[in-house]
C-alpha cells in the first residue's frame, strides 16, 4: 500500500499555523521564560537515559496543539502503523520499510508478503556474531596462521557513514588489539593511504554492497584485492575477505566464499541498514555484546515512536519543530552540535539520512511541492564548532535553529574538562535565546564604553535550539538517539507529503559518469554543452 496522501498546506490547520506565526513573533524567547519560569518542565520530555529541552523555542500550548494537529490531518498515526506492520510504502520502489524490525526482540511476527521475516533476521545476527567470534578468539586466522588485526570496510553512502560514526561514537569500547578502517571514497588516495600501513597477513576486507555492483565500493574492493594479491595467492581470497550483500553469483566470482556472505533485505534502505549486517565492522569493532546493546537502544526509542501519544513522543516533537521553523519561520538550515568528540561524526551521518530522505521535490502524486521540504542540515563537535561556525548562529542574519547533545557522565577521568565542555554547551542555548542588548553592553563595558564599538557587540538572541541530554554515551543510548533522529525524518516525510524512502536523485550524475568515463581516456567525447565539453578536453590533454 502506498502512504495516504494529502497537501499539508489544504489541512485547516496550515492556514491556522500562518496566522498563529504573526502572533508568536510578537514575544520573544526571553520574555516568555521571565513570565513562564515553568517552561523547562512543561515542554520537556524524558525516554530512558535521555532528556529533551525543548523549552528555548518558539512555542506555546497552542503552538504544540496546532502542530499536533497538523500530525493528525496529515494521517501521521495511520501512517506509522503501515511502516511498523511492512506494509510497502516505499511505493516508488515497490517495498516495505522496515529497518525498525532489525532490532526487534518484543514481538514475534512482522510480516512481509506474508511470511515472518524475524526468524531469518535473528538467524542473520547470530550468524555475524558466531564469525566475529571466530575473528576475536583467533579460530579463524588469515593465510599464514596470523591472527587478524585490522578490518577495512569498503562501502560507501549508508554502507560506510552509519557503521564509521557508530564504530568512532562507541571508542572506549572499542575491542583490544583489533583496529577498523573504512574506505568510501573513489579518490584513490583513501585506499591508498589506508592499506600503507596495514599488513596483508593480518587484514580483514568487508565488502559492503547489496548488488556488488556499485561503482565506487567493488573499484576499491578490486584494487584492495590486487594489493592483497602481491603477497597472497588467489585460494588465499577466501580468508580475507568477507561480503555484505544480496548477489552470491559476484560475490563468489570476485572470491569470497558464500558461507561468508552476510546478507540483508530490499526493505532496508542503505542509509537505515547499520543494523543489518551493513553493521558487521561495527560487531567485529566494538564486540556482538555491545553490537546488540546498541540495537536495543534503537528498540526502545522504536517502541516509544510507535506507542508514545503524539503529544509525548520525542521525534514527533523534533519533527514538528522542524516543520515549524522551515514551512514558516522559513528557515533553511539546521544544526546538529554534539559536544561529544565521539560523536563528531554524527551530523555527516544525519545529513545523509535527513537529505537523501526528505530533499525532493514532488510529492506523493507525482506533483511538484509548493512548499520547502528537507533542511539542509549540518554541524560539527563542540566545542571546536565554537571556534569555527558559532559567529553566523549568533550574529548572521539566517534563523538556524540547532539540536545540542551532550551527556552527564564523561567516558574518561578529566572532569575538569568535561565540566568545561558542558559549560559550554549549556551556555550557548542561553546566549542563543538571550543574546546581548546595547544597554548590557554598556553595562559590562562601564567606564570603558567606545560608542562606535558597543553596536557590534549586540546579539539579537531569540534564536531557538533543543537541547538532548545523555546519562552517558554507551552502545545503548547511542541506538536511542539514532533511531530518534530516523523517526523524526519519517515523520517529516509524511506529514509533507512526501516518499522519503527513495533516493533518485543520487541516479543521475552517476548515469552521466559512465558516459564521460570512457571519454576521458580514448572514445570521441559525445554531444555535452561547451563547459562540459571542455573540461572533458582539458583532462584529455594532461
Amino acid at each position: 500500500m502506498a502512504l495516504t496522501s494529502k497537501d499539508p498546506t489544504s489541512t485547516k490547520t496550515w492556514q491556522k499555523l500562518l496566522d498563529h506565526y504573526q502572533v508568536i513573533t510578537q514575544k520573544t524567547l526571553l520574555k516568555r521564560f521571565q513570565e513562564d519560569p515553568e517552561r523547562c518542565h512543561r515542554y520537556a520530555l524524558e525516554v530512558d537515559d535521555i532528556l529533551l529541552d525543548f523549552s528555548k523555542n518558539h512555542l506555546t500550548d497552542e503552538t504544540l496543539q496546532l502542530l499536533l494537529d497538523l500530525a493528525e490531518e496529515c494521517n501521521l498515526e495511520e501512517n506509522r502503523q503501515a511502516m511498523f506492520a511492512g506494509k510497502e510504502i516505499n511505493h516508488t520502489e515497490g517495498r516495505a520499510v522496515l529497518h525498525t524490525a532489525l532490532r526487534t526482540q518484543q514481538k514475534s511476527e512482522i510480516t512481509v508478503d506474508g511470511k515472518n521475516v524475524l526468524p531469518s533476521i535473528h538467524q542473520e545476527l547470530d550468524k555475524m556474531s558466531a564469525f566475529v567470534e571466530q575473528i576475536h578468539t583467533g579460530s579463524k586466522l588469515g593465510y599464514t596462521g596470523k591472527k587478524i588485526t585490522d578490518v577495512v570496510n569498503i562501502g560507501i553512502g549508508g554502507s560506510d557513514l552509519g557503521p564509521m560514526m557508530v564504530y568512532e561514537g562507541l571508542r572506549p569500547y572499542h575491542i583490544a588489539d583489533l583496529q577498523v578502517h573504512f574506505v568510501s571514497n573513489i579518490d584513490g588516495s583513501h585506499l591508498v593511504d589506508t592499506l600503507a600501513r596495514l599488513d596483508p597477513e593480518t587484514t580483514l576486507f568487508v565488502i559492503a554492497s547489496k548488488t556488488f555492483t556499485t561503482i565506487e565500493t567493488m573499484t576499491n574492493a578490486r584494487s584492495a584485492r590486487k594489493w592483497f594479491l602481491e603477497s597472497g595467492q588467489k585460494n588465499d581470497v577466501a580468508k580475507h575477505f568477507v561480503a555484505v550483500s544480496t548477489n552470491g553469483k559476484l560475490v563468489a566470482e570476485f572470491g569470497i566464499d558464500t558461507s561468508n556472505m552476510f546478507q540483508f533485505w530490499d526493505w532496508v534502505g542503505g542509509r537505515y541498514s547499520l543494523s543489518s549486517a551493513i553493521g558487521l565492522s561495527i560487531m567485529l569493532g566494538v564486540g556482538s555484546q555491545h553490537f546488540r546493546a546498541l540495537l536495543e537502544g534503537m528498540e526502545v526509542m522504536d517502541r516509544h515512536f510507535e506507542e508514545a501519544p503524539l503529544e509525548k513522543n520525542m521525534p514527533v516533537i523534533l519533527a514538528l519543530l522542524g516543520i515549524w521553523y522551515g514551512n514558516f519561520f522559513g528557515a533553511q538550515t539546521e544544526a546538529l552540535l554534539p559536544y561529544d568528540q565521539h560523536l563528531q561524526h554524527f551530523p555527516a551521518y544525519l545529513q545523509q539520512a535527513s537529505m537523501e530522505s526528505n530533499g525532493k521535490c514532488v510529492d506523493r502524486d507525482g506533483v511538484p511541492v509548493s512548499y520547502q521540504t528537507g533542511a539542509i542540515l549540518w554541524g560539527g563537535a563542540g566545542t571546536n564548532s565554537q571556534h569555527s561556525f558559532f559567529q553566523l548562529l549568533h550574529q548572521g542574519t539566517e534563523i538556524i535553529p540547532c539540536d545540542f547533545l551532550f551527556s552527564t557522565e564523561p567516558l574518561h577521568e578529566l572532569q575538569e574538562h568535561h565540566d568545561i565542555l558542558v559549560a559550554n554547551c549549556i551556555a550557548q542555548t542561553e546566549a542563543l535565546m538571550k543574546g546581548r542588548s546595547l544597554a548590557e553592553v554598556h553595562n559590562e563595558m562601564e567606564d570603558q564604553v567606545d560608542e562606535t564599538i558597543a553596536p557590534f557587540k549586540v546579539f539579537e538572541g531569540n534564536r531557538p535550539s533543543n537541547t538532548l541530554m545523555l546519562r552517558k554515551l554507551d552502545p545503548r543510548s547511542l541506538g536511542m538517539l539514532i533511531a530518534l533522529y530516523e523517526h523524526k525524518i519519517f515523520t517529516q516525510g509524511i506529514i509533507w507529503n512526501i516518499y522519503s524512502f527513495d533516493q533518485f536523485g543520487v541516479e543521475l550524475g552517476k548515469v552521466l559518469a559512465k558516459k564521460i568515463l570512457p571519454e576521458l581516456s580514448g572514445e570521441v567525447p559525445g554531444n555535452h554543452d561547451s563547459s562540459t565539453a571542455n573540461l572533458i578536453n582539458r583532462y584529455r590533454a594532461k
